[in-house]
């Protein structure tokens, strides 16, 4: 993630990244890459978050879990398997960590909090550096045709979660699309249903289209292989959720 979302309240602030984890659970994003992990004997997992995946992957293989936000790694290092995986504080723009892996993953639509062209390039670049020759990345960004944030009003994305503490808790979500520049700005609300409790964070993000990644990536050095339109492994097209591509060093 970039040094943008290492300063997130969402990310950072303990009274958030408390909720992390119950929103985002092992999901067939998670899935998908662990398959494909079986193949590699090393993996490098970029904006890791509170590294569910990287540590689910550490058994047995050389593991590098890398994300900007002290608070999440914090959550990282304790878990089951967690001490099996290096944790490394960093923006992955700039990373350097003069290894190369066999498997390179940015998962959770970490990509998207990359806003310019300029940081897009330069995460991508970074992927390219850490790769082996044979290497594989894989990541994953909401495909703009799809719309998503027309659904992060507050009737639309109403929800409920089950706090080990706070018990009940409403989330919603509020954004804006600012079109000339391709970024979203959305709000997330927590309110605890059996208390005062309220916390909330803004961030941003941005929705890059599929001719503009694949320029991006062959101008990093990246070929593509396959164009996935969600992580159940469907071929992308106009009407998916998702731009996931996949592949390796441009030959």
């Amino acid at each position: 993630m970039s040094a943008e979302t290492g300063q997130d309240p969402l990310y950072t602030h303990p009274d958030l990244v408390q909720f992390y984890d119950i929103e985002n659970r092992w999901a067939d994003d998670f899935t998908y890459c662990a398959e494909l992990a079986k193949a590699a004997t090393s993996v490098l997992d970029l904006g890791c978050g509170t590294g569910e995946l990287a540590a689910a992957l550490a058994k047995g293989r050389r593991v590098v879990g890398v994300d900007p936000a002290a608070a999440m790694l914090d959550i990282a290092k304790r878990r089951v398997g967690g001490g099996l995986v290096r944790w490394v504080q960093a923006d992955a723009r700039t990373l350097d960590l003069d290894e190369r892996f066999d498997l390179i993953l940015l998962t959770g639509h970490a990509f998207q909090v990359f806003l310019s062209d300029t940081d897009q390039a330069a995460v991508l670049q970074s992927i390219a550096r850490h790769l082996t020759p044979e290497g594989r990345y894989i990541f994953d960004s909401r495909n703009p045709a799809a719309k998503a944030w027309q659904n992060w009003t507050p009737v639309r994305s109403r929800r409920q979660i089950e706090h080990p503490t706070l018990g009940l808790v409403d989330v919603w979500n509020d954004a804006r699309l600012d079109e000339p520049t391709e970024l979203v700005r959305y709000q997330t609300f927590y309110q605890a249903q059996d208390g005062p409790e309220a916390f909330s964070a803004e961030a941003k993000i941005r929705f890059t289209s599929q001719q503009a990644l694949a320029a991006r990536l062959q101008a990093a050095g990246l070929s593509v292989n396959q164009w996935l339109g969600n992580w159940g492994g469907d071929p992308l097209h106009n009407g998916s959720k998702e731009i996931i591509p996949i592949g390796g060093l441009l030959r």
